[in-house]
């Protein structure tokens, strides 16, 4: 019931930005009383939020504190379903797995599982994430697209697209992708995505897609054996990134193109992903289970499949490896 009204109270705050909303307006809104509503406004203003009370005029949001709480981002959130949804965690072994078992209980598709601290974080081949405390954004999206088994690996090359993009529009960064699932500034990584499935046989159950974004370490947050290939946002933008706003960004983004997704299929997403990939006409070495393939990359198939041009002129089909530019 309380998460029920709060959501009603930041859904007005941001249909309404910037305006005063009084009191009784508020509460012939959430179905409460007044004095309801001043206690609602009271707990906004303990978890960081700035207001302005005026006299007959009621109250307006001024400042939302740098969190990634639900509350933070549902203000001024202006997606139809990633998001609406919010699971928050203080710390959390892994978002994933908390996506894994909601994801069981049927939640809505869309909701989403953040935390402010990951401590068991994992990347692609089970390999360690690095994901400290009120630095980065540590997240899981919870999809449900009717679609068939195979396709699944695209949303991966989605998401990175849609991150970009999000990346791009707050902070004027320019990111580049590395195939499949990198997302790179200057050379070094600052994004991972790792996709897992809930499938049976015929059908996907759910696509949870993990996002781990370095946000606002410093160098000297990372582990001396990263420091020299990983990054930050803030250390590129060399200032602080509020984290909220480009989560709604991400989520804003991800929505859009999941849907055009959904409509007509992977082929306008190629595109986009082709354009932000700094591997496209370079040599680069794909180490697979089966051994190393060195060529130039063509691009990738309208299934998403990555092409390389050995030095002989075969052109091998990469489904999945670990890409080093040469």
């Amino acid at each position: 019931m309380q998460s029920t009204l709060r959501k009603k109270l930041l859904d007005a705050f941001t249909e309404h930005e910037g305006e005063f909303l009084s009191g009784q307006y508020l509460a012939d809104l959430m179905g409460c009383s007044r004095t309801a509503v001043w206690k609602h406004i009271e707990d906004l203003r303990h978890e960081g939020f700035e207001l302005e009370a005026v006299r007959r005029k009621g109250y307006r949001i001024i400042q939302k504190p740098d969190h990634v709480s639900a509350n933070e981002i549902r203000l001024g959130l202006k997606t139809a379903i990633i998001g609406q949804q919010i699971h928050y965690k203080e710390s959390v072994d892994s978002t994933q797995k908390v996506a894994h078992r909601l994801s069981m209980e049927n939640v809505k598709e869309g909701t989403v599982v953040i935390a402010d601290e990951q401590i068991g974080g994992k990347g692609r081949m089970d390999r360690p994430w690095h994901s400290p405390k009120s630095t980065g954004i540590w997240m899981s999206v919870i999809l449900r697209p009717n679609i068939p088994l195979p396709m699944a690996p695209q949303l991966t090359l989605l998401t990175a697209v849609a991150v970009v993009q999000a990346i791009v529009e707050n902070t004027g960064l320019e990111p580049h992708i590395k195939w499949p699932n990198d997302i790179l500034l200057h050379g070094k990584k600052v994004t991972g995505i790792l996709t897992e499935l809930q499938a049976e046989a015929d059908r996907i159950h759910s696509v949870i897609i993990g996002i781990g974004i370095n946000v606002n370490q410093t160098k000297a947050d990372f582990p001396e054996e990263l420091q020299s290939i990983a990054t930050s946002l803030s250390v590129e933008k060399r200032e602080a990134i509020n984290r909220a706003s480009l989560i709604q960004e991400i989520f804003l983004k991800l929505e859009k193109l999941y849907l055009i997704y959904l409509e007509k299929g992977f082929k306008p997403i190629k595109l986009l992903w082709e354009s932000y990939a700094i591997s496209i006409g370079k040599n680069i070495t794909a180490r697979t289970l089966t051994g190393n393939i060195t060529g130039k990359a063509l691009g990738i198939t309208d299934d998403g499949v990555l092409q390389i041009e050995d030095e002989k002129g075969v052109i091998h089909h990469i489904y999945s490896a670990d890409i080093e530019l040469e």
